[in-house]
């Protein structure tokens, strides 16, 4: 059995022709409908990054307990098991957060990894003597730009790109192993994550000449911003990332891998270009474009077809679990994709989505619920942890001296873990609960039978997977 999984960081589906878009550029994402089951109603579950990474390794959510952080000692990885169940697996990625405080332990589960240096704010090249300079309101402001001025002396070509060099490792790996057995691979690219740093070439598709904003802060906008500038230089680097992605298929035409080889294209979550006068994700609701996600899966000798089941980043393990034959695990969330290709099985009534310290949101495909905190402190509100560290560093020395250890539950395998008191300035207090009609794009409306319905299996959904008192408390649920 052999597998390649395609991943994208940031691509937001409707930018995307298979999901009906008629002006960005992206024939290879068309073509794969001629082999792949085209989800319809694929959904993000933990966000950020790294939350969406667990989720991937883990079958389970974890924004409920915890931010932005590393695998723990507690958790399963469905990549660590292949290993040890004879799959031999591998990583080529430009994600530079698998290489920092936050992300250390993800990597380190496949059997071999290649890492490419340089996206964003990836402190790589010594940034002493660069200069940001702050041109655009919209643009983002931090250290991380000044970095991204260094990194790019070193990618003055696009075959210098990060990106690019992991889809040439990918390739690599297909031309050496196509033949051999029992394996998985994955190509994890972070582009089309901002900065929207692509060749001319791409953007000339595009007739873009000057760059304005190609790297939006997240932040409100008004209606002096240049929207259909700005997504159109999102638009170039998808096209960029299309032309790389269709290189990976030419290979499964050559050496006919469509025959026995799964194949996933997906992504982590998506991006607001000034949708409902946002830019960004994260801080703002879980609107459409973040976290109804393109997903695309390829099972040798099943007719493709688009399926408009409810499906989530947490069914991917168990799919693979099912796909290579493993061993059942019984401690997830998640349900096997190949149950629904086979057997037109509904796997999932409802599921849930957020990022740690924000709303909680609830959806069954047809609405999406978004559930606030009732109290402007946001408290109280915890991290569920063994490995105390963010993104860059580590928690707060404040932070650290009032853990509180608690006994080991499903969240944890059993295992005892630390709380640790947390804090997280989202909004969604002030923007309040929020109902909307998702079934043809996305209304906000008011339905107190939908409305109660959705609570109550948030509710049944949370106390299944041994969500943290302190989240019923903060939300006001039972």
């Amino acid at each position: 059995m052999k597998a390649v999984m395609v991943m994208f960081d940031t691509l937001t589906r409707k930018y995307l022709s298979t999901y009906g878009n008629d002006w960005c550029i992206t024939p290879n994402f068309k073509r794969l409908e001629e082999h792949c089951f085209v989800m319809e109603n694929f959904y993000g579950g933990s966000m950020p990054c790294m939350p969406a990474r667990r989720e991937l390794h883990t079958g389970k959510y974890n924004f409920l307990h915890r931010s932005w952080g590393p695998l723990e000692p507690f958790d399963y990885s469905v990549f660590e098991d292949m290993n040890k169940h004879g799959i031999y697996t591998h990583l080529c990625t430009d994600h530079s957060h698998y290489f920092e405080d936050g992300g250390a332990t993800y990597h380190n589960r496949y059997s071999s990894w290649e890492g490419f240096r340089g996206q964003e704010g990836d402190r790589w090249v010594p940034r002493i003597g660069f200069n940001y300079e702050h041109v655009n309101k919209y643009h983002k402001n931090t250290i991380s730009c000044t970095q991204n001025i260094a990194n790019k002396t070193r990618q003055t070509k696009e075959e210098d790109m990060s990106s690019v060099k992991t889809i040439n490792a990918g390739i690599d790996f297909i031309n050496k192993y196509h033949d051999t057995d029992n394996w998985f691979l994955q190509i994890e690219c972070f582009d089309p994550h901002e900065p929207f740093n692509v060749p001319d070439k791409y953007r000339e598709m595009y007739n873009l000449k000057e760059v304005e904003l190609n790297w939006p802060g997240y932040m409100m906008c008004e209606d002096d911003i240049d929207l259909d500038k700005l997504h159109k230089e999102y638009a170039s680097l998808i096209t960029m990332c299309d032309y790389h992605l269709g290189r990976i298929l030419d290979k499964f035409d050559e050496y006919h891998m469509w025959d026995d080889v799964m194949l996933i294209v997906n992504t982590d979550h998506g991006f607001l270009l000034g949708e409902n006068h946002y830019l960004g994700k994260n801080v703002w609701p879980m609107h459409q474009e973040i976290i109804h996600t393109p997903f695309y899966i390829h099972i040798p000798h099943e007719k493709p077809r688009h399926i408009k089941e409810l499906c989530q980043t947490i069914d991917i393990a168990a799919t693979l679990i099912d796909y290579f034959n493993l061993p059942k695990k019984e401690n997830m969330e998640g349900q096997s994709l190949l149950d629904v290709i086979r057997n037109n099985k509904k796997i999932h009534d409802y599921v849930l989505f957020g990022v740690h310290g924000g709303h909680v949101n609830i959806t069954d495909g047809d609405y999406v619920y978004m559930h606030a905190n009732i109290k402007p402190d946001n408290k109280p509100l915890v991290e569920c942890t063994l490995m105390p560290t963010k993104m860059r560093g580590f928690f707060s020395l404040n932070q650290l001296l009032n853990p509180e250890l608690v006994n080991g539950d499903k969240y944890s395998s059993g295992i005892p873990y630390l709380k640790y008191p947390s804090h997280a300035e989202f909004k969604a207090y002030e923007q309040g609960n929020r109902l909307y009609d998702v079934r043809n794009g996305e209304i906000l409306i008011e339905d107190e039978k939908i409305t109660d319905r959705m609570i109550k299996n948030m509710q049944r959904i949370m106390h299944e997977i041994d969500a943290p008192l302190e989240e019923f408390s903060r939300l006001g649920l039972k």
